[in-house]
C-alpha cells in the first residue's frame, strides 16, 4: 500500500506499524540493522536529526520502499547528472529506477 510522507512523524509511525505487524521487538531490530535500541525508538517518535543511512537500512529490513515523484525537469537533470557520476571515479553511481510510461 502506497503513502505519502509529509514528516518524520508519519515516517516514524509507517516504520512502527510496520515493525509491529510483523512483530519484531525494537532491540531485536536495532540489532539485526546494526544501530542501537535508542535510534530505533528515534526515529519510531520521529526525530529529525536522525542518520538517513540508517533509517534506509531500517526501511529496507522491514521490507519498505522509499521512492519520489520528481518533476520531469528535474528527472532529466538527474538523468545527466548519474551520468556524470557514473564517468568520474568515485562513490558508486546512483541510477534512477524505472518509472512507469504513465508517470512521464
Amino acid at each position: 500500500m502506497k503513502h505519502n510522507i509529509h514528516s518524520t512523524e508519519e515516517l516514524g509511525l509507517i516504520i512502527r506499524a510496520v515493525r509491529k505487524s510483523t512483530k519484531v521487538r525494537q532491540d531485536d531490530l536495532a540489532a539485526i540493522v546494526g544501530v542501537s535500541r535508542q535510534f530505533t525508538v528515534d526515529v519510531e517518535k520521529g526525530k529529525p536529526t536522525v542518520q538517513l543511512a540508517r533509517v534506509l537500512r531500517l526501511l529496507k529490513e522491514l521490507g519498505i520502499e522509499l521512492s519520489v515523484n520528481l518533476p520531469l525537469a528535474a528527472s532529466t537533470e538527474l538523468e545527466k547528472l548519474a551520468r556524470r557520476r557514473s564517468e568520474s571515479p568515485g562513490p558508486k553511481a546512483i541510477r534512477p529506477a524505472e518509472t512507469d510510461a504513465a508517470d512521464k
